[in-house]
């Protein structure tokens, strides 16, 4: 055995091996099956020789001569239809000879008398019970023959001293001829001596048929028979042994090609870790479980290479967030501690530098205030809380916003466009404040007196659409896709005077959402931009 075939080898024989469990599993039910066939082999070609061996009996006992079982009745001599000095009449004259009482010297075989004890005359110079002196011998080997009369006394006629002749009780007996008599079918019989011989026994009635007045047994070793079928049960034993062993030198290397399509996915497998996820199975070996298989492992790896992205983009948000928080909480605070500072050098004294330095820390712990309430608003609604919703006519919410608008629009010219009858249940308050926040983000990207801001609320089908449109310079088309992140702002925004903290339109993105809606951004480079809210009619 070489040593690539050793390993092999040694992985197919473990027990837990899949190879091993379908090598052994299949080995086991070709074996039961095997077992099964030489089983019913065996059953149905025993009934099969018995009943022949049966059928032979049978025609053998009816090619006899009515005469030579109708002799052997109890009570015999009888006179025998051929004498040395009779000549047989018409009746009888279609029988074959049998041999004389008188001239005892000729047997109907040619062959001279035997010296049988059992066939010569008893002391009183009768002729035996056993075998009458005029009857023929019954000298087949492994051949017992009897005469059964009708009160069921038995006369052997058989004339071998090797062969023994299997007796029944007299009840037994009489069943058998009441059977044979009422022309019921009487199988054959099984019969073993003290000595373990066993003989195959029939029974057929004698005399005319129309008035039988006994039984003839006769009865066959079976020795040659349980031969015959020792030997063609070894010989399917040999033939079965040759069939497990050539299946298994032929399932060997097709269940090795079979797995082989498993040993690639366990292999692919392997290869697969965090960094390697775009490895993929095919889908078409042939194999219709190892298909199934290998798309559930190419989709298991389609949602860990998305799960892996989308947790890579969250830390990447995640580390962005807290660097830009910590950037815009620096910011106001270093404002303070700067303004502290001058206080403290004496400025409090300087009743100017005092008011102003009051101010402006004033206006930074404002923003900060602004900026921890911002992002309170977002945890709660990155935690998809249960809104309160009511019947709201958006029309009349937007009308009551109308002053608050052109207060904050200053000298902005501001117009606002509103449909009737506009309902669906939703938040007022939180749809009061996607308003104010999308319209403090036209006012923060437009000039204070040329700018121009258009408020606007339709219906579009089974959506309510609000949209807030301005002049300003315009958002240029690679900050559209992060507008919604948070703390993202544009060149422009970024400026102190005019910039936020970069929370708003991302507050404004959740409510909307978690109204079932959507806020889409479009934008022209010169002519403005435009923010549009489209929310559901009915509840969601």
């Amino acid at each position: 055995m070489t040593g690539r075939k050793a390993p092999l080898l040694l992985r197919l024989l473990k027990p837990e091996s899949l190879r091993y469990q379908l090598l052994s599993r299949s080995l086991f039910v070709l074996a039961g099956l095997l077992l099964l066939i030489g089983t019913l082999q065996y059953v149905l070609m025993k009934d099969f020789i018995y009943n022949n061996r049966a059928e032979a009996l049978e025609a053998q006992i009816q090619a006899m001569p009515r005469q030579w079982h109708s002799d052997y009745k109890p009570g015999y001599p009888k006179k025998s239809p051929y004498n040395g000095d009779e000549t047989p009449n018409a009746a009888t004259s279609s029988q074959p000879p049998e041999p004389s009482v008188e001239n005892p010297s000729t047997q109907q075989n040619g062959q001279p008398p035997s010296s049988d004890p059992a066939r010569s005359p008893d002391p009183n110079g009768q002729p035996s019970q056993e075998n009458p002196s005029n009857m023929p011998n019954f000298t087949q080997p492994g051949l017992s023959l009897a005469y059964v009369s009708n009160t069921g006394e038995r006369t052997v006629m058989t004339t071998s001293s090797e062969t023994w002749t299997p007796e029944l009780s007299q009840a037994e007996y009489m069943k058998i001829l009441k059977d044979l008599k009422k022309h019921r079918e009487v199988s054959y019989q099984l019969l073993s001596n003290s000595e373990g011989a066993q003989q195959l026994v029939v029974f057929r009635l004698a005399g005319p048929p129309d008035s039988p007045d006994g039984l003839i047994q006769a009865g066959n070793d079976t020795d040659l028979l349980q031969t015959v079928l020792a030997s063609q049960l070894a010989i399917f034993a040999g033939l079965s042994i040759l069939a497990l062993a050539g299946g298994l030198s032929l399932y060997l290397p097709l269940l090795r090609k079979t797995l082989a399509p498993l040993s690639r996915i366990v292999k692919a497998v392997q290869r697969t870790d965090a960094i390697n996820l775009t490895e993929r199975l095919p889908i078409s070996q042939g194999q219709q479980e190892i298909d199934l298989l290998s798309e559930a492992f190419n989709g298991m790896l389609g949602r860990l290479e998305s799960s892996f992205e989308t947790e890579r983009q969250t830390t990447e948000r995640m580390r962005r967030f807290v660097a830009d928080a910590s950037h815009e909480l620096r910011t106001p605070l270093t404002s303070i501690h700067g303004f502290l500072e001058v206080l403290l050098r004496g400025a409090a004294s300087n009743p100017e530098q005092l008011h102003r330095a009051l101010t402006s820390m004033k206006l930074e712990s404002t923003r900060i205030n602004k900026l921890v309430e911002d992002l309170l608003l977002l945890a709660k609604l990155d935690q998809a809380p249960e809104l309160v919703k009511v019947d709201t006519s958006l029309d009349k919410l937007i009308h009551e916003l109308e002053p608050q608008l052109h207060i904050l629009g200053g000298q902005r010219k501001v117009l606002i466009e509103t449909a009737n009858e506009i309902s669906g249940r939703y938040n007022p308050d939180q749809l009061k404040q996607v308003v104010l926040n999308l319209f403090l983000n036209a006012v923060q990207h437009t000039d204070a007196q040329q700018g121009k801001i258009t408020l606007k609320l339709a219906k579009a089908g089974a959506k309510a659409v609000i949209s807030v449109t301005d002049n300003g310079a315009g958002i240029k088309p690679e900050h559209l896709p992060h507008l919604f992140e948070r703390f993202y702002r544009s060149e422009f925004s970024r400026t102190r005077l005019s910039g936020g903290a970069g929370l708003g339109l991302s507050i404004t993105q959740s409510i909307v959402e978690a109204h079932g809606g959507t806020i889409e951004a479009a934008s022209i480079i010169g002519e403005g931009s435009t923010f549009t809210v489209k929310l559901p009619l009915e509840d969601v």
